[in-house]
């Protein structure tokens, strides 16, 4: 798929693409950290029914924290964004003359000058929200977020779950397949590795970088987080 159709279909997928960043890293998240406690759990030769339990919790709780984390995040800067906005606007209205020559300004340092210099400073400070959205871009290169915080958190939080939930299939089908402790955290490595090269090469497409590179990253981290998690487990289970 082009870049051009995937910009004018405005999805990804099945995603909306304003929100397939969230849905990418909610993914990566999610898978990671619930395969650091599977890893976790399996090093420290837990029942399946302990490791089900723990990461079903991990995927409820840090998957709400992080969306509700998500939610404050994009809520602060539209507030941010807002505020300076309101700025913006008092100052026209009580800094008029100062306001002009910040626009003049401006456009000086873009190679504006004389009567065309002019002509564009009077477009621009005839009308207020177009000046003020000037000054917002050009002055203070801020530009408004789209986005609503609900709709990020949402795409976070559900990311997080689907994404999150692959760790556990092996094990919460454990009684149909009948395999040992190994064999089921050896299918979970699989399957986990399988969802996070989905997810790394989705990520690629967003960032624009090698769709490998993408995939080997995402591999890597989640792999030394499970590594890590694993002999952790390992260790505590000896000393305790």
């Amino acid at each position: 798929m082009s870049e051009e159709k995937l910009h004018s279909r405005g999805s990804l997928f099945f995603f909306n693409k304003d929100y397939i960043s969230e849905f990418i890293y909610g993914g990566i998240d999610g898978a990671i950290t619930t395969f650091a406690v599977v890893a976790g759990a399996t090093g420290a030769n837990l029942d399946t029914s302990v490791v089900i339990i723990l990461g079903f919790a991990n995927l409820i709780a840090d998957g709400f924290s992080m969306s509700v984390g998500n939610y404050f995040s994009t809520k602060a800067e539209h507030d941010t964004f807002e505020k300076h906005k309101a700025i913006e606007y008092w100052e026209i209205e009580n800094m008029r003359e100062k306001e002009i020559e910040e626009v003049r300004d401006i456009y000086l340092k873009k190679g504006f000058n004389g009567e065309l210099l002019e002509k564009v400073v009077q477009q621009i400070t005839s009308n207020k929200d177009v000046w003020v959205d000037t000054m917002m871009k050009e002055e203070l290169e801020m530009t408004k977020d789209e986005r609503t915080p609900l709709k990020t958190a949402a795409a976070t939080f559900l990311s997080f779950l689907l994404i999150g939930f692959i760790p556990l299939l092996s094990y919460i089908f454990a009684g149909v397949l009948s395999l040992s402790a190994s064999s089921l955290f050896f299918s979970s490595c699989v399957l986990t590795a399988i969802g996070l090269a989905i997810v790394g090469s989705m990520k690629s497409i967003v960032t624009e970088k090698n769709k490998w590179t993408g995939i080997m990253e995402t591999l890597l981290l989640g792999g030394l987080a499970a590594l890590l998690a694993y002999y952790v487990g390992a260790v505590l289970e000896k000393m305790f």
